[in-house]
């Protein structure tokens, strides 16, 4: 019987008691979603969402979270402050590369939280010495010490990452770690930043590490493994296996490329294999659904349905085989329960006579909570979906609250729309949005009525982005359905995700670019900071 089912037999979805965040085998979650999740293509979060994010890593137990690259722009600078000032319980980690600007600059943004740490990297692989910093060996050694020692004098907490650590010449690692430990970092991390590596490859490197470094004692290893290969999980739980004991993800595994290490699979994996991977964390497991939901509809990523432990299809079972065994014990074919990861069946049936009370008791009974204002909009348009459909299913309300979220703190927003299509065009569209305030109206002709619908938005709101991605799906089943529609936005080389959802799937379809273009604002605002990119 594994832990997670001797847990599940308790009748409690609480974390392992034996949580212990100063015991040897406690593993440190440090969540990057605000930074390297940012990194995503299409994905953009404005200071309000990334508070929001911020607020439920807090929430869930996380040990560090890493709130952007203060130097990247003032956007991110003043996410990272905000964040620093709000976030209490954990530690709060703004990245810098290894020159005393962007050090200065990350400490500036830092220096306001409860526990700040200054994270700075520099490439360390022949390659990326050669052709990406353009200097010798002996070179990037000394700036490695004299970054550390720089951050160290202003912080007391400093991590130091190799960047592409995982083809870094053994012999140059260790002295750059050992130099790094002397120069005061605190947490030496080990990327394997373009997700190359394997599990047991990876295990002897930080076991070489462990065994090679004379003062690894004196820091705390890391890992930060991407996911080309689809083994970040796997490489990161290899790793703790040989010594290392904090280990950086992102929620449901956004990130650059093939994105990050999913910290839902690896903090799952550790409690519910205790038996073989003897290690704990402090994360509260039961807020895990809430937090994917959450960066799912801020980021306009969808979840796949057969991600683990967050999609969809993590818990359904179609086969009669499956079915049958499940009627009998649960534990035939789930090594977890639904509800230790937060996932809670509702008890309270909606309907149109249902009360805004009634209708918050349900919201939190599915993990949400909604600002007062956030509240009121969701309500208005469950009101109305409630008189047009004869059954509200939990998908439909989780879409209803997912969109209330989005629209929070926008430029743009939509107010009321018509449209006249049909086999013989012309098909037109007559849309109202209010924008920073004041109501302006279109009206423009289209090939098809979404046509009509995005030339309107564009009439009121000028732009050259490009729809790139356009899709659609029900959130249930019934013709009846809300529909959930996903677009994606292009600019300048820089892409936006948008979602919108609706009983009516033009509507929806206005809402995702809409909301696609609230985030191209946030994101014209941003630019990559040059020479040296994040690992």
């Amino acid at each position: 019987m594994t832990s997670e089912q001797q847990h599940s037999k308790g009748g409690t979805a609480a974390n392992p008691a034996n949580a212990n965040p100063s015991s040897a085998n406690h593993v440190k979650i440090f969540d990057t979603t605000l930074r390297d999740g940012e990194q995503s293509p299409g994905c953009s979060m404005n200071l309000e969402e990334k508070i929001q994010v911020a607020e439920m890593l807090e929430a869930m137990g996380v040990d560090v979270i890493e709130a952007g690259f203060p130097i990247a722009s003032n956007g991110d600078f003043e996410a990272v402050r905000e964040v620093a000032a709000r976030v209490r319980n954990s530690r709060v980690a703004g990245l810098a590369r290894a020159t005393t600007k962007d050090i200065d600059r990350a400490w500036e943004a830092l220096k306001g939280a409860e526990a700040p740490r200054i994270h700075t990297f520099l490439s360390t692989s022949p390659l990326h010495m050669k052709f990406k910093l353009q200097m010798e060996p002996e070179a990037v050694h000394q700036a490695v010490i004299d970054s550390v020692s720089y951050a160290r004098n202003l912080c007391d907490d400093v991590e130091w990452s190799p960047e592409d650590g995982t083809r870094t010449e053994h012999d140059f690692l260790v002295r750059c770690v050992e130099s790094a430990i002397k120069a005061g970092a605190r947490t030496i991390n080990i990327p394997d930043t373009v997700g190359y590596t394997v599990p047991e490859e990876f295990h002897d490197l930080i076991a070489m590490l462990m065994n090679r470094v004379p003062n690894i004692d004196q820091a705390t290893l890391s890992v930060h493994c991407h996911n080309d290969l689809g083994l970040a999980v796997a490489n990161s739980l290899a790793a703790v296996r040989a010594g290392a004991r904090q280990i950086e993800c992102t929620v449901n595994g956004i990130g650059e490329r093939a994105g990050n290490c999913a910290m839902e699979e690896v903090v799952m994996a550790l409690r519910t294999r205790s038996d073989v991977l003897p290690y704990d964390t402090r994360v509260d497991t039961r807020k895990i659904t809430p937090a994917s939901r959450l960066v799912s509809t801020i980021t306009g990523f969808s979840v796949q349905p057969n991600k683990a432990i967050v999609g969809a299809n993590a818990f359904a079972h179609e086969s009669g085989i499956h079915q049958d065994g499940m009627l009998k014990n649960a534990q035939t074919y789930e090594i977890m329960t639904p509800e230790s990861v937060g996932l809670t069946r509702s008890t309270l049936v909606m309907g149109k006579h249902s009360g805004r009370h009634a209708f918050k008791a349900k919201l939190e009974e599915l993990g949400f909570t909604l600002s007062d204002n956030q509240l009121q909009d969701a309500f208005v348009r469950f009101k109305d979906l409630a008189d047009r459909k004869k059954e509200v299913f939990d998908e439909d309300l989780v879409a209803l609250v997912d969109d209330a979220v989005m629209r929070h703190n926008d430029h743009v927003r939509f107010v009321e729309m018509s449209v006249v299509c049909g086999s013989k065009g012309p098909q037109t569209a007559e849309l109202t949005l209010e924008v920073e305030g004041r109501r302006k109206v279109a009206k423009a002709e289209g090939n098809g009525p979404v046509d009509a619908a995005f030339e309107a938005i564009r009439a009121i709101v000028p732009h050259e982005a490009k729809l790139m991605l356009y899709q659609v799906h029900a959130v249930t089943g019934g013709t009846d359905a809300q529909a959930e529609v996903t677009v994606r936005l292009e600019e300048n080389g820089k892409t936006v995700n948008g979602q919108g959802a609706d009983h009516d799937t033009i509507v929806a379809s206005v809402r995702a670019y809409v909301n696609g273009i609230n985030k191209m604002m946030v994101k014209r605002e941003k630019t990559a900071p040059p020479v040296q990119a994040a690992e």
